[in-house]
């Protein structure tokens, strides 16, 4: 089965636990605190493959989680660092946040690596915070959560040139006749469902990526038929190659079709009216062929190569042209610069440490990612250690924001799952 698109949530490995421990040896006076550091959480890597072709793997694979750090250990040792996680992906697939909608990366070549999701640093063990004022600390630090997103992987096939035209114009029997792919190929009407790939070697010893892409009907840019997963294989072609029924079998005109699948390419995000396109009429070796080529000759002034799939007639012309305009034709970019989903680097405003918002009942709910990761880190068990959580909400500010939203002593105050009353 061809996948081309599949929607994860992705996890990465927690950093492990920080412990609470102290030196106790023969003849070892004063040891004080002992306890070590967490170990590194494992990432989560995505890695491309030649050997597939296909998300079938990740469709079903709804959430992927990544291995946690190993835990503090006594006499100071840190625990041990979680090996990452790779998914196998095809070369070809555009990962996606798929909350924000922004790129996380792009895999085009054998074994690229994507970090999709960071793992959580270790915490700290009561080593670590030992000072010439605090000499034995009774708390540690918990393990940070590793990074968690929604994912969104698009595979885009790899291609010189991709095949466009109505469906039964001939593209599967172009492509299986110049390389060794073998499309279904029939005598009725029907479309490609899946965009097949071929190795075409031209006589003179260059050779190219063929496509043959699902057929477009009109409509096709807002989704109509096979719509956007068409039009998806064909952003990485750099020459397209536009094939036209010119006998008419199936009684449309092949010049309405010209122009339709030309708006299609048009109306597109990624512009591929843009890129270089070679004309080519074929079922020429039909007697229909040769007049309605003299009539759209008339209303088209572009080159045109006629050709018949069928017959193989003049097949090898049409590969040194795609051959030429390819030596000559660079990659193009794959997100305009006006589209929402490129990724840009720029100076933006850091996101709150925290929010707070006065709820109906009277209860202050303080919210917010940097808190909620101070907060996963703290040890509550420890009555140092919630002290320690206490100095920094006020070195946050997050007191005075009480104050300046109208708390009072003993109003509640909520901080994820944890409720206290406040006192000034």
């Amino acid at each position: 089965m061809f996948v081309d698109l599949a929607k994860m949530e992705v996890e990465a490995g927690k950093g492990g636990d920080g412990i609470v421990a102290y030196r106790r040896e023969l003849k070892v006076e004063r040891g004080g605190p002992f306890g070590g550091s967490g170990g590194k959480g494992g990432s989560v890597i995505f890695k491309g493959s030649e050997g597939l072709s296909t998300l079938l793997d990740l469709r079903y694979n709804k959430h992927i989680e990544g291995a946690p750090g190993e835990k503090g250990k006594n006499k100071g040792q840190t625990g041990a660092n979680a090996e990452d996680t790779y998914i196998l992906v095809p070369v070809g697939t555009t990962i996606y946040d798929d909350t924000t909608n922004k790129v996380i990366g792009d895999i085009t070549e054998h074994n690229q690596e994507v970090v999709v999701c960071k793992g959580g640093r270790g915490g700290r063990g009561n080593m670590a915070f030992a000072t010439g004022i605090m000499k034995c600390p009774d708390f540690c630090e918990k393990g940070e959560p590793g990074e968690k997103r929604n994912v969104r992987c698009e595979l885009r096939v790899l291609a010189d040139c991709g095949l466009v035209g109505f469906p039964s114009v001939g593209k599967s029997t172009l492509i299986s006749a110049v390389s060794a792919a073998r499309p279904k190929i029939a005598s009725y009407h029907f479309t490609t469902l899946v965009p097949n790939l071929g190795m075409v070697r031209v006589p003179d010893g260059r050779d190219f990526v063929m496509a043959d892409l699902p057929g477009i009907i009109e409509g096709a840019h807002q989704g109509a038929g096979l719509g956007l997963q068409f039009l998806r294989h064909i952003e990485r072609c750099r020459v397209i190659v536009h094939i036209i029924d010119m006998a008419a079998t199936d009684g449309r005109d092949p010049y309405e079709d010209y122009v339709t699948i030309n708006n299609e390419l048009k109306e597109y995000k990624m512009n591929l009216s843009k890129r270089p396109m070679i004309l080519v009429a074929n079922k020429m070796d039909q007697p229909e062929a040769l007049e309605n080529l003299k009539k759209f000759k008339e209303k088209v002034n572009d080159e045109i190569i006629c050709i018949s799939a069928f017959t193989k007639d003049n097949v090898e012309a049409l590969l040194y042209k795609i051959a030429d305009i390819l030596e000559n034709t660079e990659e193009f970019s794959l997100f305009e610069e006006d589209e929402n989903d490129i990724v840009e680097y720029t100076f933006e405003e850091k996101e709150k440490f925290f929010t707070i918002e006065k709820l109906d009942d009277g209860t202050f709910n303080v919210t917010g990612e940097g808190l909620k990761r101070l907060f996963e880190m703290t040890d509550f068990e420890s009555d140092t250690g919630r002290a320690r959580f206490a100095r920094q909400l006020r070195t946050y500010g997050v007191d005075d924001e009480l104050r300046r939203l109208g708390v009072k002593n003993g109003d509640i105050v909520c901080i994820f799952n944890f409720e206290f009353e406040f006192i000034d």
